[in-house]
């Protein structure tokens, strides 16, 4: 089990390790922290690491082949101001899979990385 001082990771299958390293840390803030491409990758940001697998990593081989699909599941990336992101990475030619909702606990929209894993960049609500 992962030590409570070990970042936790979540692994994401890709198409293309370099192209997500260069997503995750150009337009989302993670930095790189072990570099195998084009087979495996990690990035980091604050306590989440990222499993960046791509199609020759143990990783990718050990998913059966009717589970390997990006699903519903994403990573919630917290943001202090949802607009001021969803401007910059539009401006990146990044995709966006949903439009902004808003809900009683703040804003999202949804992102894909390449391999169209999703991401929610969320704005929490202002509590007094």
């Amino acid at each position: 089990m992962t030590a409570p001082d070990q970042h936790a990771g979540v692994r994401y299958l890709v198409d293309d390790v370099q192209a997500a390293i260069d997503f995750y840390t150009t337009h989302l803030g993670f930095t790189l922290n072990h570099d195998a491409a084009p087979a495996f990758a990690d990035v980091v940001r604050g306590p989440l690491r990222l499993l960046l697998s791509g199609p020759a990593s143990s990783g990718t081989r050990a998913t059966p082949a009717d589970a390997a699909g990006a699903g519903r599941n994403r990573n919630h990336l917290i943001v202090d101001d949802l607009d001021t992101e969803i401007t910059r990475l539009r401006a990146a030619g990044a995709a966006f899979r949903s439009d902004t909702v808003s809900g009683p606990g703040g804003r999202q929209i949804l992102l894909a990385d390449p391999a169209g894993n999703l991401i929610e960049i969320f704005q929490p609500t202002s509590r007094p």
